[in-house]
């Protein structure tokens, strides 16, 4: 590989990762209670948790933003709580992907066997659709709609990057229904996305009668929508008029600053819904509470709001749940039979600096909590990230599984990716490591350079899964697409701080991140075989360049939170530069990279899949995913079919035929996999980059694969509006 650096370095390049793009939001005047300037010189002065507080009694508190200018919700009676009764989790019929991780466990693994590597090379387009949801001419585009249809019966069902959803006939793409969510620009967030849609069976409207079967979705401008699966009207006793407003009791906020990207789950009758809080803003930005509503009227249940562990009720007009708590952004999966949800969850708000994070929120951030669907108390945490400042927020789903072990035992357990590439499978009860897969605390760097935040003296190590990763950075494995580029690269790698893993965050010099924020596994998850053990996963290798600012220096960047009636676009986001307001620090944030030529200073590839055998705890193969065709230096396109290894966002499916299905890279194509060996076996060039988990399905004898060629504002990838669904000709078919 070594001797092949320049020449990759001439394919690879300026698509891989890039600053935040300008983000517009209405503004506001922020409340005085709310705003605590920082330090206004270069100092290393420390700032007091002492600023967060709760209103005084009988304060009026702003309320949060309302799009759909709903009424509040009200909290269903502890004595008229639903009586679901557990059960376990249905097996779906082969043919159907009724959920985002297509099953209860999200395997995103399908029965179906018509495809496979002998003839997955004839597979041709059997339809596109178009969901009409398109950046709006003269606006930024924020657009990544990394949507995965569901399919149930004869109909997919999906949402468009802003929302809107449609039914559509699932063998010819002829649209059924289209619901028009009606959202405005200043809600989207970092990014316009939504990654599926939920779909409910009510136990309370008969069959037959509107809304027994329900599609229900959450939004970026946060409310809970429920819609008639047969007809896409609104759900009249759901919530008011089939909506619920899910900014109540959040407090101040402004459009974009809250979102929600994912399929919430339905858990014995509870929905819970989790959010997305932008990065890199303030301290005491809105809260990360999760939530459950009841499924059949939209009334809420229960908030598990980590500074108020003790209270599970809706705050009074007078108060709101507690302010920068770590927040969940990526999808959760439900436990029927346990009544629990499995929640992935971040950091506390600032992702850089944790000395103002209470005790409760250190416990809980980069973990897995598993909360009680009936109460919402917690049962039990997994920390993958202790006193995390190095934007190591779990994207990933939990995925579910029945592991036997040698003793003939069966243990309920659950596998959870990580962005740092490790792989941690626990006892789905307790959240203890199982005995075959044991988590070991290993020393880490240094205590840190900031005074006041030191770091944590170990971090978790999965042992018994092989890590989705290369080996630490080193000034010799620095390169270029010149000599004069792998100069530059060694020059930058001498003037940061690095230490491996877990170097801590400096202030006085840069240091070097990775795995890097975007590294490892992040919302496309993986994929699990029930039958064989083995797991797919596909992961990123891309470094950081990151330095903590003074406030001083930070205001003078033009830092400022989205909320500020001073904020402009393109003034930092989720991604990238950040405010960091309220505490003593702003963060800059850049690619390891060469800034002129765009290119990564680590070698290729920098996007990889992999095949693990869970059983036998080892790498079946591991290849680079996706060619330099639509990559280069300068952002300029090499249309070389090389496969070297792109960047990629999005996930797998596995097939029982022995092909799995990845979009995934920055390539803008869908791979066909063969799962014995990892040969790529058929691609297609799509209308738009995939950025999105593929899906397959059946309708009369006929499998398909569908997967949303929208494309990633942040991945540099062209952005459409379709929904590619290809199958093999009909006489294969027979």
């Amino acid at each position: 590989m070594r001797n092949q650096s320049y020449l990759l370095g001439i394919l690879l390049g300026g698509t891989i990762l890039g600053t935040s793009l300008p983000v517009h939001v209405a503004h506001a005047q922020i409340p005085p209670s709310l705003e605590t300037p920082g330090p206004d010189n270069d100092s290393e002065a420390q700032t007091s948790s002492s600023i967060y507080h709760d209103p005084e009694p009988g304060t009026p508190q702003p309320t949060g933003v309302n799009a759909a200018n709903l009424p509040d919700i009200d909290e269903l009676p502890i004595d008229q709580l639903p009586q679901a009764v557990p059960q376990e989790s249905a097996n779906p019929k082969a043919e159907d992907w009724p959920a985002y991780g297509r099953d209860d466990q999200a395997t995103r693994y399908s029965p179906l066997t018509q495809i496979t590597p002998e003839n997955v090379s004839r597979l041709q387009r059997a339809f596109i659709y178009h969901t009409g949801s398109l950046p709006p001419k003269g606006k930024a585009n924020k657009w990544a709609a990394e949507t995965t249809p569901i399919k149930v019966g004869d109909s997919l069902y999906l949402c468009s990057a802003t929302n809107d959803m449609m039914r559509v006939d699932a063998a010819t793409g002829q649209e059924k229904w289209h619901f028009h969510a009606h959202e405005s620009y200043d809600a989207i967030p970092y990014t316009a996305a939504c990654k599926s849609v939920t779909y409910y069976t009510s136990s309370t409207a008969a069959d037959g009668q509107p809304c027994h079967h329900r599609i229900i979705e959450s939004t970026l401008d946060n409310r809970l929508i429920a819609v008639d699966a047969e007809d896409g009207k609104l759900c009249e006793t759901f919530g008011h008029g089939g909506q619920v407003n899910l900014m109540q009791g959040m407090g101040w906020s402004v459009p974009g600053f809250v979102a929600m990207t994912t399929a919430p789950p339905i858990v014995n009758g509870v929905i819970v819904v989790n959010h997305e809080v932008l990065d890199g803003q303030r301290r005491w930005a809105p809260s990360g509470v999760i939530r459950g509503y009841d499924a059949e009227s939209g009334k809420f249940l229960w908030a598990w709001d980590v500074n108020n562990p003790d209270n599970h009720h809706q705050p009074d007009k007078d108060h709101y749940y507690s302010r920068g708590t770590p927040n969940s952004w990526a999808a959760m999966t439900g436990d029927n039979a346990l009544g629990l949800v499995y929640v992935p969850t971040g950091n506390s708000a600032v992702d850089y600096y944790s000395a103002m994070r209470s005790d409760a929120e250190n416990k809980v951030s980069s973990a897995v909590v598993a909360l009680d669907v009936r109460t919402g108390e917690p049962r039990w945490v997994f920390q993958t990230v202790h006193k995390d400042v190095w934007d190591y927020d779990i994207g990933s789903q939990a995925t579910l599984f029945d592991y036997h072990a040698d003793d003939g035992s069966i243990i309920p357990a659950l596998i959870m990716p990580t962005k740092r590439g490790q792989t941690f499978i626990l006892d789905r009860r307790t959240g203890k490591p199982l005995p075959d897969f044991p988590v070991v605390e290993k020393p880490a760097p240094s205590p840190g350079f900031v005074q006041g935040d030191p770091r944590a003296p170990t971090q978790p190590w999965s042992v018994g899964v092989p890590r989705l990763g290369f080996p630490e950075l080193t000034e010799a494995a620095t390169w270029g697409i010149s000599p004069l580029d792998q100069l530059a690269c060694r020059i930058k790698f001498r003037r940061a701080h690095y230490v491996g893993e877990f170097t801590p965050p400096t202030i006085k010099q840069p240091w070097l991140e990775y795995p890097g924020y975007n590294g490892g596994s992040d919302w496309g998850s993986i994929s699990y075989n029930p039958q064989t053990g083995i797991m797919l996963a596909n992961w990123s290798s891309l470094p950081m360049y990151d330095q903590l600012v003074s406030r001083k220096k930070a205001d003078k960047m033009g830092l400022i939170p989205i909320d500020s009636p001073q904020f402009k676009a393109g003034a930092g986001g989720a991604e990238g530069n950040g405010a960091q307001a309220q505490t003593p620090y702003g963060i800059v944030v850049t690619p390891y990279w060469n800034s002129f030529t765009q290119m990564m200073c680590n070698v290729p590839p920098y996007g990889m899949v992999t095949a693990i055998d869970l059983k036998a705890h080892k790498v079946l193969w591991q290849k680079p995913l996706g060619s330099a065709r639509a990559n280069g230096p300068w952002g300029i396109a090499s249309h070389l079919p090389l496969t070297i290894g792109t960047p990629n966002n999005g996930g797998p499916v596995m097939t029982a035929g022995g092909v799995a299905f990845i979009g995934a890279s920055t390539d803008n194509q869908i791979h066909a996999i063969d799962l014995k060996t990892g040969k790529t076996l058929w691609t297609d060039v799509l209308p738009g980059g995939g950025q999105a988990n593929a899906m397959t399905y059946a309708v009369n004898g006929r499998q398909y694969v569908a997967i949303m060629a929208g494309g990633h504002h942040f991945m540099r990838s062209p952005v459409s509006d379709a929904l590619v669904v290809y199958a093999l000709p009909e006489a294969d078919s027979k």
